[in-house]
């Protein structure tokens, strides 16, 4: 607790400007982001948090500063998220009290607002964390809004809101909005080779820390080659095995490093078949590769197998062709212009007891769209482990210190983790918005489930207790019972 690493502590002052009907006209925001004690990691997470700001939406002028602070305090580095939750939560808020102040339903202000889906690529005139100019590749927000609402419920919410209010149950809804810039650079790069007895060897530099890069990488392989997965053998972050590789993080592994894979993979096909083509005296067009052979089309008891091609590429004797390369196999990179945009929205049902702060979740939904889902029980995992962690970050996890600057819960016994009892079953619905900035159409997955959660839970908690009638505006997390008693004991009503 004391000599790692945390990452949430960020102060806004923010405001928004509309028209009456609920159109955002531009946004300020000053804000000072504590980076502890020593800075490893530069400007990433508050440069991250000026940028997710700005979310889905049409934002025609803003205006953001942030201070980073040295402090006595533990250092800051990215955790899941990086920076991104602090963003969504100023901009989801601050959408929450003009709906409030405007009347205008919370959802609908959202939908008004949503970049539109010809407006792609679209381009927000602010630097990312990769040093370029920050540029949605693809969406289209408005399907995944509406998927959303559709399965929470949202149309039929406020009925059973108001029965459940007659038999002293307090119930509320929430609805948050996210984009995530994933897949930045610079590089990864892949080595593919089939062995002499069919098996598929592939290595990448990338690091892995069970996020299943050896199933998705496998699966990418074996899809271009015609094998089966169990027939693929994966190893990264093995210098012995494979030298470059920049690293894990801001949700790149399938999109940078399976891209790598998939060159590679395209190329070894490619020699296979010409191989192949010789060997028949056809064309290549008028060959197949699957199930770890290579036939002539409509003829399939002719065939060769991968693991033969493989020896006969390297013969030992005779006279080869002229730029000949020995081996069925290739190294290839892959470094992406710009990060992909992903997005989603999460909405949730929670119940309230007014009296001790005590929370449920009823229902929780996550709509997202990563462009091309390549292992869709991977992708689930990712969600879930997201939404884990963020429901922590919302409701739990806090470094308390005082004011001397003592930490007092250094230790799992005073430092709350939510566990399997607070992790409600999470629906997930998937569209498709293939970017264009790589061959698969791909984008990042790893944090989006963490990235909106605290925003939802402030909207639930406020709808649930009729925090906006009272006068009472939640403004930080976590909303911890005892930190929601202290802000609504003087509240009226």
């Amino acid at each position: 607790f004391f000599a790692t690493t945390h990452e949430r502590g960020q102060i806004h002052d923010a405001e928004m400007a509309l028209t009456r009907d609920g159109r955002i006209l531009g946004i300020k925001d000053v804000f000072l982001h504590d980076g502890g004690a020593y800075d490893p990691y530069g400007l990433t997470v508050p440069i991250n948090s000026q940028c997710t700001l700005l979310g889905p939406y049409v934002v025609p002028n803003y205006d953001s500063t942030f201070t980073q602070v040295f402090t006595n305090l533990t250092l800051v580095t990215p955790y899941r998220g990086a920076g991104r939750q602090h963003g969504v939560f100023v901009m989801e808020r601050l959408l929450d009290f003009a709906a409030h102040e405007l009347n205008i339903d919370r959802a609908e202000i959202r939908r008004r607002n949503l970049i539109p889906a010809d407006a792609f690529p679209y381009k927000n005139e602010i630097i990312f964390q990769d040093f370029q100019p920050l540029e949605y590749d693809s969406g289209n927000y408005e399907p995944v809004l509406d998927m959303a609402l559709e399965a929470i419920g949202y149309k039929a919410f406020r009925e059973e809101q108001a029965a459940a209010r007659r038999h002293g149950r307090h119930l509320g809804i929430g609805v948050a909005c996210y984009v995530e810039g994933t897949g930045i650079g610079p590089y990864e790069g892949a080595k593919v080779q089939v062995q002499s007895n069919g098996k598929v060897s592939v290595a990448t530099g990338i690091g892995t820390q069970g996020q299943g890069h050896f199933t998705v990488f496998a699966q990418i392989a074996a899809d271009q080659l015609g094998v089966a997965v169990t027939d693929v053998d994966v190893v990264t972050g093995d210098t012995d095995q494979f030298y470059w590789g920049a690293g894990t993080f801001a949700s790149r592994g399938a999109l940078v490093a399976g891209n790598a894979v998939n060159e590679a993979s395209k190329v070894v096909r490619k020699k296979a078949l010409k191989l192949a083509s010789g060997l028949f005296e056809c064309a290549e067009e008028d060959l197949v590769l699957e199930d770890g052979k290579v036939s002539i089309v409509g003829i399939p008891e002719k065939f060769v197998s991968l693991g033969d091609l493989a020896g006969r590429a390297n013969p030992m004797r005779g006279a080869v062709q002229p730029g000949t390369e020995p081996g069925l196999e290739s190294t290839q990179y892959f470094g992406p212009p710009m990060g992909a945009t992903a997005n989603g929205v999460h909405a949730m049902i929670v119940e309230m007891d007014p009296r001790t702060f005590d929370l449920k979740i009823l229902k929780y939904v996550v709509v997202h769209d990563c462009g091309t889902v390549i292992n869709p029980m991977i992708l689930a995992g990712q969600i879930h482990g997201g939404v884990a962690q963020g429901i922590g970050n919302a409701f739990y996890e806090k470094l308390v210190f005082d004011d001397q600057g003592q930490l007092l819960n250094a230790s799992l016994a005073d430092y709350l983790l939510p566990t399997a009892l607070e992790i409600p079953r999470i629906g997930l619905g998937h569209t498709v918005t293939r970017s264009p900035l790589n061959p698969m159409g791909i984008k990042g997955a790893g944090e989006a489930g963490a990235i909106p959660v605290g925003a939802l839970f402030a909207q639930a908690i406020e709808d649930a207790l009729d925090l906006e009638r009272r006068g009472v505006e939640l403004l930080e997390i976590p909303l911890s019972p005892s930190q929601l008693f202290e802000l609504t004991r003087s509240a009226p009503g």
